[in-house]
């Protein structure tokens, strides 16, 4: 159960930050309310969907080293990071987790929509975002 809590925060931090960097990126800065809802084939629970409000800075659509939180028991990391048009892709690595996926969003002047497909040990899980621009980041 604590490494179904770990890859959920895991995956709201995907939303947030993943698809946030590249200097070509679709992605405008700003207040935007994201959404997920994730599938765990086999669980005997269903993961509840989830909904927050993030700000994503100018800074932040720069740099992909912020995207990843860092401590002690985090190893990933983010690879093959493509933008092609308004569509953003990559995959991830967790080697302590022994976790491995890869995502895809596709952008509009203010809305996204997308997938992340993960794999934990053998556990699939596949999680599908969906992001509104607000506005401007509140201070």
């Amino acid at each position: 159960m604590r490494k179904v809590t770990f890859v959920a925060m895991l995956l709201a931090i995907a939303a947030m930050a993943v698809p946030s960097f590249a200097a070509d990126h679709p992605q405008k800065p700003g207040q935007w309310k994201i959404s997920m809802e994730t599938e765990m084939p086999g669980m005997p629970f269903k993961v509840p969907p989830v909904s927050m409000t993030v700000c994503v800075t100018e800074e932040d659509l720069k740099n992909p080293e912020t995207s990843v939180p860092k401590d002690a028991k985090n190893d990933c990391k983010v690879n093959d990071f493509k933008v092609d048009g308004k569509t953003v892709s990559w995959t991830m690595d967790c080697p302590k987790q022994k976790m491995k996926g890869d995502g895809e969003m596709t952008f509009t002047d203010d809305s996204y929509t997308g997938f992340m497909n993960m794999d934990l040990d053998g556990q699939k899980m596949k999680t599908k975002y969906s992001g509104k621009w607000l506005g401007t980041c509140k201070k």
